[in-house]
């Protein structure tokens, strides 16, 4: 049973957080069905959200990033 974990900027799905998890979840379920024949029930997807001041690429956190 395969099981995604997905970590994800929590400001990049804030204006419809269900509904963009649930189209990610649908598509990496769909993707992986596709490629091992495991029905939808079989593939289990987990997402953390982590804020963009908590998310840190090298020493600048994304925030820090995007306010250029």
């Amino acid at each position: 049973m395969p099981f995604v974990n997905i970590r994800i900027v929590k400001e990049v799905i804030a204006s419809d957080p269900e509904g963009k998890k649930a189209g990610i979840a649908a598509k990496v379920t769909e993707a992986i069905r596709e490629a091992t024949g495991l029905s939808d029930e079989d593939v289990w997807v987990v997402f953390e959200e982590v804020n963009a001041r908590d998310w840190y690429l090298g020493p600048i956190n994304v925030e820090t990033r995007r306010k250029g």
